[in-house]
């Protein structure tokens, strides 16, 4: 508390999301290091955190969410949009959808060329295995007994039987392994659960470890800023229940808040665009613009039907004898669409075939509804989005005040890169032609939205323009790389500083090709090892 001594530990890792349950659940394994882990959130007893489907529930809750959204862009996508992030102990990966995608090898080996060594496809592969428990079992790709529970779907859905069908009658592979020997095709999603519930880094990872005497968990531990002693990070001072505490670190800071909030704290702190810094009012301690810059996340256009089956979650919500049959039906065997995670089946394809890999990411979702995150449609719904997977479209995160607890500006400049539009309206005529094979359509009354009267290339801009989503994987605003203006090493050490390191999905060079959580967790086992070699 302020005005006693400073408590010390070895380690302090800031944020206990993905990646940051995984290092302080690494770095205390041995028993040797002491470990601090601040989260700003609560602790996960929420019971509809670990019930699959329950992610519904916490799009909009301020209690374990930061509620975030983008900025408008006249220039692209002139709209906010809405950019949930976990607040609670496991962070994203305790709200997120569960879909269990590492991204492409070529993602990674990108990586490597980029000049980051140690970072390519055959370096980071061992760490997914490590992180993994696959219920399918052990193999090149895939390992058991790691934290991580990996499952297939509880059991097949006519719905995704009829989609995988259908692209297969467009001329697409199936696929069923997405992070094995190649990600292109169709096929069944694979879910961080075990059970029936939810494997969050929160469950996976913290949970064994919070037993052990030299981890220590504060919760509601909002972080100020970070401390200093010339080059070196010394400590951090973060806010707790309206008590400034601060605390010092022995060895290392690890700065875990994910891709908007570690940028935050970092400008907070006084390292970032100068300019920025002295705009409000705060002491430049280094002058690195890249902290903050380069955001990107993946924009998808999304397909809304309406079905001729009762068997989605908009029925589940719009009729009480389903939504008794299917909470009984979970209660008993853990089973049912409340053992879902957000996407039954998806794809991978290429729109544009110079594309050394898939450019987009197709996702069938058993509900529908006219806002994200907003009540279901009064029908039986199902939303198919395609997700462009390497946008050159890149934009910022800036804090807007030298309040910690103001949101950043996030701005993603979605839709300014001309190259976006044209490969999101390719996916589109793709999609389309998939979900018009009889075998889809036999379960449908109407394409909803857009509809058949959004045809045109410049129709379907415009609907994109309006209803464009993201499907929330914002990363490398602390990007890795060996220029000078990345923002760490290859090693996650920030440049011209000691005793500080970052280990999120903001470290990222390139956005990956699929979703973030499962190589964010990649990140904190790797991040791990090299703290702990350069700890001997």
């Amino acid at each position: 508390m302020a005005g006693t001594e400073a408590e010390t530990f070895d380690f302090i890792v800031v944020g206990a999301g993905s990646a940051g349950c995984v290092l302080a659940a690494r770095l205390s394994e041995s028993g040797k290091h002491s470990v601090l882990l601040l989260e700003a959130g609560v602790k996960d007893r929420s019971p509809w955190i670990h019930i699959p489907l329950g992610y519904g529930k916490h799009f909009s809750n301020a209690a374990v969410n930061w509620l975030y959204s983008t900025a408008a862009n006249p220039e692209g996508l002139n709209r906010r949009v809405v950019q949930p992030r976990g607040k609670v102990l496991g962070g994203s990966s305790a709200i997120n959808g569960m879909v269990y995608i590492r991204g492409h090898k070529e993602d990674y080996n990108q990586w490597r060329q980029l000049g980051n060594t140690g970072w390519s496809y055959e370096d980071v592969l061992p760490y997914f295995r490590k992180a993994e428990d696959q219920q399918r079992g052990e193999d090149e790709y895939h390992g058991v007994g790691g934290p991580l529970a990996v499952s297939d779907p509880y059991d097949k859905h006519p719905l995704a039987e009829a989609f995988i069908d259908a692209a297969e009658a467009a001329g697409h592979p199936r696929n069923d392994d997405f992070n094995g020997a190649d990600q292109t095709g169709f096929g069944y999603s694979q879910w961080t659960m075990r059970n029936g519930r939810r494997s969050s880094t929160a469950v996976g990872y913290l949970k064994p470890a919070r037993k052990r005497p030299n981890l220590t968990v504060a919760t509601e531990a909002h972080a100020l800023r970070i401390l200093f002693e010339g080059k070196r990070a010394s400590g951090i001072e973060y806010d707790q229940k309206g008590k400034t505490v601060t605390v010092l670190a022995g060895r290392e800071i690890i700065v875990s808040g994910g891709a908007i909030n570690s940028p935050q704290l970092l400008q907070l702190s006084g390292l970032g665009p100068s300019e920025l810094l002295r705009r409000h009012g705060i002491d430049v301690v280094a002058d690195i613009p890249g902290v903050g810059a380069n955001l990107r996340d993946h924009i998808n256009a999304p397909l809304m039907f309406r079905l001729n089956k009762r068997f989605t979650v908009n029925d589940v919500v719009n009729s009480f004898p389903i939504r008794m049959k299917t909470a009984m039906q979970y209660a008993y065997n853990r089973k049912g669409l409340l053992s879902m995670g957000v996407s039954f089946a998806q794809g991978f394809f290429k729109v544009d075939p110079s594309a050394v890999s898939p450019d987009i990411q197709s996702q069938l979702m058993l509900f529908s509804s006219p806002e994200v995150g907003g009540n279901p449609y009064p029908f039986p719904g199902a939303t198919i989005v395609s997700a462009l997977l390497r946008p050159e479209s890149h934009g910022h995160v800036s804090i807007l005040s030298a309040d910690p607890f103001a949101a950043p500006e996030i701005q993603p400049n979605y839709m300014t890169a001309q190259k976006d539009i044209d490969v999101l309206v390719g996916a589109v005529k793709i999609m389309r032609k998939i979900t018009g094979q009889s075998e889809f359509l036999k379960y449908v009354v109407e394409e909803h939205e857009p509809g058949p009267n959004c045809v045109k290339d410049d129709e379907i801009v415009d609907y994109l323009h309006r209803k464009a989503r993201t499907s929330y994987h914002p990363v490398s605003t602390c990007r890795m790389g060996p220029d000078p203006s990345s923002v760490v090493d290859e090693r996650l050490r920030v440049r011209g500083f000691e005793g500080l390191r970052v280990a999120d999905a903001s470290i990222m060079p390139t956005l990956i090709s699929g979703n973030t959580n499962a190589p964010s967790i990649m990140i904190g086992e790797k991040a791990s090892d090299m703290i702990l070699e350069d700890a001997r």
